[in-house]
């Protein structure tokens, strides 16, 4: 053991005897220990359901970011390509979770588990379709929103057809507000490659981008034609064949999320061709920080305001109020 390097070392402490991977529930007694002991979570320990949610959510991002083939089976290799160690030694180190941006941050949780508290109206902890057109604001079309449930991105482990658990929304969750990263890309490529053949061709791209154009139209917006925003697309990316886009040709270009967002959500479209100042701005105070980093802390602020408002008028915030029995 002494010989081996931290990540064989963690590794070969969390797996199970007789496996080669990690499973979601080999890191469990790592956010145990966490919880008990980290100061930046003291305040949880009196909500012990909150503090089961946060662990969840950390081990899904864990699994979202660093188990690449998406298997559930978490590797070596894959450990030690991934930054979860530093991540791991960065919550030793800091005082405040909320530093650590990657994986541990407890504004992070918050911001996912509320946005899922809000579109699951019901509260069984299962969100359909129509829950989830309702995201940000209805940005997305119905088009994509059929597509993310088709599944053919990645298999739903809620186990009820028709209906996306917490680990499901998670997922979906930092694909959509972070497409700069990997595992996004993947995840919306497998949705608008309609024949599954490894190509975007222009046919499968404006079948979702007609919905955009008509959205457009019902808001008295000046309508983009596809043959433009196709010219548009080719230039950003520059692939290989201009005839259509592979995975690899989006992976090569920092600005290919802006794709998807031309694609399915009009919202980030409209704020990509208007180049919102404030983003521009923002990108260039600290260009370290991911696009799912400054959305948060832009949530964060934005949920902390309204519980601030609804504390003032009815002495408590909602979310946290009503029973949360039955998903625990």
């Amino acid at each position: 053991m002494l010989t081996m390097d931290t990540s064989t070392q963690i590794f070969t402490i969390l797996k199970q005897s007789d496996r080669n991977y990690l499973t979601q529930d080999d890191f469990k007694p790592v956010l145990r220990e966490i919880l008990a002991t980290h100061p930046g979570l003291e305040f949880l320990q009196s909500t012990p359901e909150f503090q089961e949610r946060y662990a969840e959510t950390v081990i899904y991002r864990i699994f979202y970011y660093v188990n690449r083939s998406g298997n559930g089976h978490l590797t070596l290799r894959e450990l030690k390509r991934g930054n979860l160690i530093a991540a791991m030694h960065h919550v030793d180190e800091e005082e405040d979770i909320n530093k650590v941006l990657r994986y541990f941050s407890y504004e992070h949780f918050y911001v996912i588990y509320c946005k899922f508290w809000e579109l699951d109206t019901d509260h069984d902890f299962l969100i359909d379709k129509e829950n989830l057109i309702r995201y940000g604001n209805h940005a997305l079309t119905y088009r994509i929103v059929d597509r993310i449930f088709s599944q053919v991105s990645r298999k739903f482990t809620s186990k009820v057809e028709g209906k996306m658990g917490y680990e499901d929304f998670v997922y979906f969750m930092l694909s959509e507000e972070d497409k700069s990263s990997e595992p996004s890309l993947e995840y919306w490529f497998k949705c608008i490659d309609l024949d599954g053949n490894g190509v975007l061709t222009p046919n499968e791209m404006q079948f979702f981008y007609e919905e955009q154009l008509h959205r457009m139209e019902c808001m008295s917006q000046e309508p983009v034609i596809f043959e433009d925003i196709l010219c548009q697309m080719v230039d950003m990316i520059g692939p290989e064949r201009e005839c259509y886009f592979t995975l690899r040709d989006l992976k090569g270009c920092k600005l290919s999320g802006n794709v998807f967002n031309i694609l399915f959500n009009l919202n980030k479209f409209m704020a990509f061709e208007t180049r919102d100042p404030f983003l521009i701005r923002q990108e260039r105070e600290d260009p370290t920080l991911t696009e799912w980093d400054r959305f948060a802390h832009r949530e964060y602020i934005r949920l902390s305001m309204e519980e601030d408002g609804e504390d003032a008028s009815n002495g408590s915030a909602e979310v946290w109020d009503e029973s949360l029995e039955a998903p625990f």
